[in-house]
């Protein structure tokens, strides 16, 4: 009876004793969480007030968050009664192994730690990487996500984007859009030059400079070949491309230049015995 009324003493005298470091370490985690909350907002919206780039307001605000929680996690321990010393052993000797176990998180964390210092890309862009063509929605830590031309979501990993290739459509601020049309081999073809850079001249969308360009490309079976390059910036880019397509058929024909198709002459002949 008397070892029973000892063991329930100490247990007493343990939960007097941790009790309220636990309902303090309790408090101090959620108005940490809350106050990492609030230093993160105001990071970023300080960081938007003075125009810095949506990229890296996004990957400060993550890599702020994930260290403050870190030493709120190691107060928090301190609070309860664990040596953080030791603590910290324990977590460097785990954060080796998990360190091991996931080189892979670790390269494209550095990856996107290259991606937001040398900027081959920002949110915004159309890029072509990975054989993924889109617009650079977010660059976070470990991945960098794209929507597509036809609105689909592709999440690439930023070590494979920081080593491969990466075509940045909208790095210098104007595409030439590639185009081509034949037109027969009894046309003027610098009448046809003339209507086509009326056309592309008169489009609101293409630029100025560089200037539209038409010329001679080829002499194919049928027709005769030009390319037509006209500028634009890569927002306007389909629309330049699908409208030009669409009013040079149009100005070629008022014009009384056609367009042939590929046709093939066959000739019979009637071999009698």
């Amino acid at each position: 009876m008397e070892q029973l009324n000892h063991y329930s003493q100490v247990a007493i005298e343990l939960i007097m004793s941790y009790t309220p470091r636990l309902l303090l370490a309790l408090a101090t985690l959620l108005i940490g969480l809350w106050l990492i909350g609030i230093v993160v907002k105001i990071t970023q919206a300080g960081l938007k007030k003075s125009n810095t780039d949506e990229t890296l307001i996004s990957f400060i605000g993550n890599m702020i968050s994930w260290g403050l929680k870190a030493l709120l996690a190691l107060s928090v321990a301190s609070m309860v009664g664990i040596e953080t010393t030791s603590f910290i052993a324990v977590l460097g000797a785990a954060g080796l192994a998990v360190g091991l176990a996931l080189q892979g998180s670790l390269a494209n964390f550095a990856g996107g730690v290259l991606i937001i210092l040398f900027k081959p890309y920002k949110v915004g862009d159309l890029i072509k990487a990975q054989g993924e063509l889109g617009v650079v929605k977010e660059i976070q830590i470990f991945v960098t996500v794209l929507v597509t031309l036809d609105n689909k979501q592709v999440i690439v990993p930023n070590g494979a984007m920081s080593n491969g290739n990466v075509v940045n459509f909208s790095g210098e601020g104007q595409l030439r859009v590639d185009l081509s049309i034949g037109i027969s081999y009894n046309a003027d073809i610098a009448k046809a030059k003339e209507v086509i850079m009326k056309v592309m001249e008169d489009h609101p969308k293409v630029m100025d400079s560089p200037a539209p360009f038409v010329g001679v490309d080829s002499m194919g079976d049928s027709s005769v070949n030009l390319s037509v390059w006209p500028w634009a910036t890569p927002d306007d880019y389909w629309d330049v491309y699908f409208d030009i397509n669409e009013q040079m058929k149009i100005a070629l024909d008022k014009a009384e230049i056609s367009i042939p198709f590929p046709q093939r002459d066959v000739h019979l002949y009637n071999h009698q015995a």
